[in-house]
């Protein structure tokens, strides 16, 4: 035998364990809230000891979905852990709200709170069977809720430009905002210089994390220790991509602070350079993909070196 076929059995007997918390534990909690709801939902009135015997269903369907949750080990990823965690947290929250819905409630009633409340626990439920198989897949979900929230940013940024001077425009005047000649609503030609090299760099936050995600889904492996440390420490530093990128695009408002606006793009750049060290010293890199990290790595530079000198006066 293989010295390390006893490995290949508890990844098998672990993946076993994430394929049960998407299946049968989650589907007795969602047929339990509706045994509740249905108990709650009209005459006659349920008695106390069958609510007792509710009550203790509920909560040992409960107990069995936060058990699953904590047989996974943190071995098998951080990122993966971490939404296995959200996806049981959902499901024990929206049986509160159901429990607190039908408390609040008058005796003998259905409201469409309680309608509302017991859809939202089968939601909750139901969206377990969406869960990532692996850490490879958890990051990679990880990596596209980034990328969608760093697009958002860059069209709307991209919208408020095509405006022209003012990308208040769609504002009426009002008593708070005041005139709509007030200059402090538009960007100077120096800020539109500025603007420029910005949005280089919000275009290339999207590239990378395009480009990181691309690599994960081809070569990404969740089969050693290794491997899944790797995985998690690019789902990390990605993370924190896409506030860095709202907080850049939030200074580069009028009226525009320069020297904040530089300060959030030194903060943006080197969250990218260090995405894409990660990456190039990771297993999800080959030599074949090394150019493209050369590559933007000095975007990242050319644009925060524009800045830097536009912004030169601000120091």
């Amino acid at each position: 035998m293989e010295a390390r076929e006893p490995l290949r059995d508890l990844r098998g007997a672990l993946r076993a364990v994430l394929a049960r918390v998407r299946g049968q534990t989650f589907k007795v909690t969602s047929q339990e809230a509706t045994k509740l709801s249905l108990a709650f939902s009209g005459p006659p009135l349920t008695s106390a000891e069958d609510c007792r015997k509710l009550s203790e269903d509920i909560q040992n369907a409960i107990l069995a979905v936060a058990t699953v949750y904590y047989w996974l080990p943190k071995g098998q990823g951080t990122t993966l852990r971490k939404m296995v965690r959200d996806a049981t947290t959902e499901v024990v929250e929206g049986m509160i709200q159901l429990a607190e819905t039908i408390l609040s409630a008058p005796l003998e009633s259905l409201s469409q709170e309680q309608l509302i409340s017991t859809g939202g626990v089968w939601e909750a439920c139901e969206q377990v069977s969406n869960l990532p198989r692996d850490n490879q897949a958890a990051v990679a979900s990880a990596l596209a809720a980034c990328l969608g929230v760093v697009k958002d940013a860059l069209e709307e940024m991209e919208h408020a430009l095509m405006e022209g001077q003012d990308p208040y425009s769609d504002i009426m005047e009002d008593e708070e905002l005041g005139f709509r000649g007030n200059r402090d609503t538009y960007w100077s030609e120096a800020d539109r210089k500025l603007l420029s090299s910005c949005m280089g760099l919000m275009k290339a936050s999207k590239a990378c994390l395009k480009k990181v995600l691309g690599v994960v889904k081809a070569y990404g492996k969740a089969d050693s220790p290794e491997q899944i440390a790797q995985l998690d420490d690019l789902a990390d530093i990605a993370n924190e991509i896409s506030p860095s990128v709202d907080e850049l695009a939030l200074s580069m408002y009028p009226p525009m602070n320069q020297l904040a606006v530089r300060l959030n793009a030194a903060k943006l750049a080197s969250v990218l350079k260090k995405v894409l060290e990660i990456t190039k010293t990771s297993h999800v890199c080959p030599p074949s993909e090394e150019g493209w990290v050369q590559f933007l790595t000095g975007a990242v530079d050319h644009n925060m070196n524009k800045i830097k000198n536009f912004t030169q006066g601000q120091l």
